[in-house]
């Protein structure tokens, strides 16, 4: 194959055509498409509570972690191990395998009995 044969093939001017039925079967899907109901909205009104309630709960967090800083540092060095302990076993609950499937699965489990009462109490 040379340039002459390629320029040949592609200086070609043919008009392209759809298949048979291919503009009629994207018609229909266009009418279904239009036809079908609108998508149910996010519900935010129930949601920004839990959002606030998260919020609230990162900064009480984050305020004890810095109220038990400030308390070690400021007691005797015989009360620090204790404070320390504190951490050490919440730093391996954090960051273990375990601790994580332990927190997911309460998680897990909060979450459907919060739901299964929500749906009931419609019902």
């Amino acid at each position: 194959m040379n340039d002459a044969d390629i320029d040949r093939i592609l200086s070609r001017k043919d008009d392209i055509l759809p298949s048979s039925g291919f503009a009629a079967s994207v018609m229909d899907a266009v009418r279904k498409e239009a036809a079908a109901p609108p998508p149910i909205p996010f519900p935010w009104r129930r949601a920004l509570p839990v959002f606030a309630l998260a919020a609230a709960a990162l900064v009480a967090t984050l305020a004890l972690a810095v109220v038990l800083i400030l308390q070690s540092s400021k007691e005797s060095p015989a009360t620090v191990p204790s404070t320390a302990t504190l951490f050490i076993v919440v730093h391996w609950g954090l960051n273990s395998v375990a601790g994580w499937a332990v927190f997911s699965l309460l998680l897990a489990l909060v979450s459907a009995r919060l739901s299964m009462r929500m749906a009931g109490a419609r019902s």
